[in-house]
């Protein structure tokens, strides 16, 4: 393990194969960002904010593109499986890398039970006698299939299966604006917007309060710094992937709520427990034949997506934890195929506690989304903090892509986010997120050192 732990991250990385194009990147980018925190999530952020939770996705977008601005610039400058965690190594400290990749993997982990649960409830819909569990069970052991094979598999079922959300979005956003101007008028949206107490009807406080659930929304799209360790043409397609997927996840959430919001009042589709999606929701009440049960396909095909990508990011984390020592060795070897297939298996733990708590508790999505947010957010603060770290020491070529602003940018993002945090701290119906997520650093932190010292031990033994 100490010549292994000697090398640089980049090296220690190397062996997975390069075979994903720019389209699937950005594509694979898309399956992450839109899943349940759009589909399912929004109800809650519409019960918090009512028609203002446009402005809690504006502001959503906002940090996530100022993210994805530095994030490609460290990504084209080094293109590898651990992404932000071999960054926060690099140019924070060994310690931070290796809280931030576990971090990660953790909240990723949770994300997959919580997707996991989504599409439980999405089969309510037209199987409710079947329990949520059976179908967290069954759906998750065939996307583990899916990942076991090679990664341009992968990549071409996550490719169809964003396809399918995106093609689905774009269609109800034409559709919307057909009902708006044309069989519901305009006058009818108008009142939709400001009826029920206003277009604020919990003022800047709830719209603040609904940019948690805009920030998890957004969540997924740091994943195509992760896919750049296999990516085919990194400084090319990293660019281009992120400056395309960015500006997509920013229309279609900004329109797509803002039409749903227009077509009914927003005390239909608002929900402080999640049921179904305010988007079957709408649908269902404008009496479209099939509508709803064409939609409710979408946000399964969508939340099965995001399952899909989040157990790659974490099979590709819990791999560099593996290769650089901080992890069990098994979890870094690649099967025949150049996956790496136990760091998968590891990986599926998300799947197991969704089952767990969707037998215990009919609150599992909550419980799920609130911790992996909070974990989330943490890592989203640390690639803007390596950011600042990576400007100064850069001295290699001339990148491709360059981050303006600099270093206004990284702060304000960190910024932005550390009040997220503190939001979540004063507010009881989130609070619970940090009694999970501070021990839980804390024990990374503590963990770390034991890793170091064994490490250590190892050198001295085997120099």
């Amino acid at each position: 393990m100490s010549a292994e732990n000697s090398r640089s991250p980049l090296e220690r990385e190397a062996g997975l194969a390069r075979r994903l194009v720019s389209g699937q990147m950005m594509m694979i980018a898309l399956g992450g960002a839109i899943g349940t925190g759009l589909f399912l999530g929004t109800g809650l952020a519409v019960e918090y904010a009512g028609p203002g939770v446009i402005l809690s996705y504006l502001i959503g977008a906002a940090i996530a593109y100022m993210l994805m601005l530095c994030l490609a610039e460290m990504a084209v400058a080094h293109p590898t499986a651990g992404s932000f965690g071999v960054y926060s190594e690099m140019y924070v400290g060994k310690g931070a890398g290796f809280v931030v990749r576990y971090t990660y993997w953790a909240a990723q982990a949770l994300a997959i039970g919580g997707e996991a649960t989504a599409v439980g409830l999405y089969m309510q819909f037209w199987i409710p006698g079947i329990p949520v569990w059976v179908w967290v069970l069954v759906l998750g052991l065939g996307l583990v299939y899916v990942n076991s094979r090679a990664v341009n598999t992968f990549g071409t079922v996550e490719y169809w299966f964003a396809m399918i959300k995106v093609v689905a979005i774009v269609a109800f956003i034409l559709l919307g604006l057909i009902l708006v101007f044309g069989v519901n008028g305009v006058d009818s949206a108008q009142q939709n917007y400001v009826e029920h107490g206003g277009f604020l009807p919990s003022g800047l406080g709830g719209v603040w309060l609904a940019v948690l659930v805009a920030i998890f929304s957004f969540y997924g799209t740091e994943v195509v710094a992760v896919t750049s360790g296999e990516a085919e043409d990194p400084a090319r397609s990293i660019p281009r992937a992120m400056r395309a997927m960015v500006l997509r996840l920013i229309v279609f959430y900004i329109l797509a709520v803002a039409v749903m919001l227009a077509i009914v009042p927003w005390t239909d589709v608002a929900t402080e427990v999640v049921r179904e999606s305010p988007f079957v929701t709408a649908l269902a009440q404008i009496g479209i034949p099939g509508a709803a049960s064409i939609m409710n396909f979408v946000v399964l095909t969508a939340a099965l997506s995001s399952m899909n990508t989040n157990l790659y990011l974490c099979t590709r984390m819990i791999y560099s934890l593996s290769r650089g020592g901080y992890a069990p060795q098994v979890l870094g070897r690649l099967s025949e195929r150049r996956v790496p297939l136990n760091a998968l298996l590891i990986s599926s733990v998300g799947i197991a506690i969704a089952m767990a708590l969707n037998i215990l508790t009919p609150d599992a999505w909550g419980i799920l989304f609130g911790v992996a947010i909070f974990g989330g957010i943490f890592v989203w603060i640390m690639i803007f903090v390596a950011f600042l770290r990576f400007r100064p020491r850069w001295q290699g070529e001339t990148l491709p892509v360059r981050a303006p602003l600099y270093p206004i940018l990284p702060i304000a993002g960190a910024g932005l986010l550390a009040a997220i945090l503190l939001t979540m701290l004063f507010n009881p119906d989130w609070r619970f997120a940090w009694y999970a997520g501070v021990p839980f650093l804390i024990f990374l932190v503590v963990l770390y050192f034991v890793f170091r010292r064994r490490i250590s031990a190892e050198s001295r033994t085997n120099p």
